[in-house]
């Protein structure tokens, strides 16, 4: 039996695959149950094998790799297109993944390597754990607005409502203070787990050579470091750094027709989580740039003739754009010289 490609649509026990000849024709539909998928593509020639970008296909790419088959991940919504007769079911999911993964303009996924999905884990968490601490705290402002205490945003009003519920008073009932002490407790073991993380995150920063190398770009840390390498993995995979900016999100969105080109704002498209930190490290360099324009002349004009929001979001694609650079050549960020990649 010959077989040049497969579609593997993976899912929790039930899997399904469809494979085609040099031809097209299709000479393989099974299912499979998860114990058997190992062993089917053990005993199958060497192939192209695509399926789709999910929670689980890493592990299944490596371990198919391993194999001898050429693995290649797909967007899941590059997929769809060729789903035929407008059916939603395993087998015609798997037969689009087969047709998709041949087309020679199809875009792929890198695949992430263990130790990449490892770093990955501790920022998702970390970040799920932000989130937590924040609907708590939250909850403790509104409780505490209940009583006519009203905070301060930020780690200063956190810290005066959290003493305030500690020292207590005629002024909180019983009942009260056990139910905010419950919630003054949570922010404390959340506070705690998200630092230990923050220093695990760290020390993979300090041990990959790649992370330092980001971080040497002015706002730019052992968290945005670690995420960008842990996440890009082989930069070379995109031809230059606009590449890179449009992957992560950061580029206009075009309406154009005619001739004429229509530009809205930022696509959003991307990477949600590396977007933020970018944004969030470009915003931290206005106050630095209005104390000093020297800093960065080309961010003090753009900041002296566009919005704050508009002139963060610009220097976070120049920021993209010079991590591209700078993972591609090795170089560390000496000047602005970098900034123009």
């Amino acid at each position: 039996m010959e077989i040049s490609t497969i579609g593997f649509d993976t899912a929790k026990n039930v899997f399904q695959i469809h494979g085609v000849d040099s031809s097209g024709n299709v000479v393989l539909r099974r299912q499979l149950r998860r114990a058997e998928v190992l062993k089917t593509f053990g005993k199958l020639p060497p192939c192209l094998v695509g399926m789709e970008a999910c929670a689980s296909s890493h592990y299944w790419a490596r371990e198919i790799g391993v194999l001898g088959h050429d693995v290649r991940l797909i967007p899941p919504r590059r997929v769809k297109a060729y789903v035929t007769w407008g059916k939603k079911n395993d087998a015609t999911d798997a037969e689009a993944i087969c047709e998709a993964v041949s087309r020679p303009n199809m875009q792929f996924v890198a695949l992430k390597t263990v130790e990449q999905q490892s770093a990955l884990m501790l920022h998702k968490v970390r970040r799920l754990l932000v989130e937590m601490r924040t609907k708590t705290e939250n909850a403790l402002r509104s409780h505490m607005a209940e009583f006519g205490h009203i905070a301060a945003k930020g780690d200063a009003g956190r810290t005066a409502l959290i003493a305030l519920v500690d020292k207590g008073g005629e002024w909180l009932p019983t009942i009260a203070q056990q139910a905010l002490s419950a919630l003054v407790r949570q922010i404390r073991e959340l506070s705690d787990q998200i630092a230990a993380l923050d220093a695990s995150i760290k020390v993979w920063h300090q041990h990959n050579a790649q992370s330092q190398l980001l971080a040497t770009i002015p706002q730019i840390g052992p968290v945005t470091a670690s995420a960008l390498v842990a996440t890009i993995g082989d930069a070379s995979r995109f031809k230059n750094g606009r590449q890179l900016a449009a992957w992560i999100g950061l580029v206009p969105s075009q309406n154009s027709s005619g001739g004429k080109e229509r530009l809205g704002g930022i696509t959003k498209c991307g990477d949600r989580y590396l977007r933020t930190l970018l944004v969030l490290s470009a915003t931290g360099m206005i106050r630095r740039i209005r104390k000093d324009p020297s800093l960065w002349p080309w961010f003090a004009k753009t900041l002296a003739r566009k919005p704050p929001k508009v002139a963060a979001v610009a220097l976070a694609n120049k920021l993209a754009r010079t991590v591209w650079a700078m993972l591609v050549s090795g170089e560390i960020f000496s000047d602005q010289s970098a900034m123009a990649q």
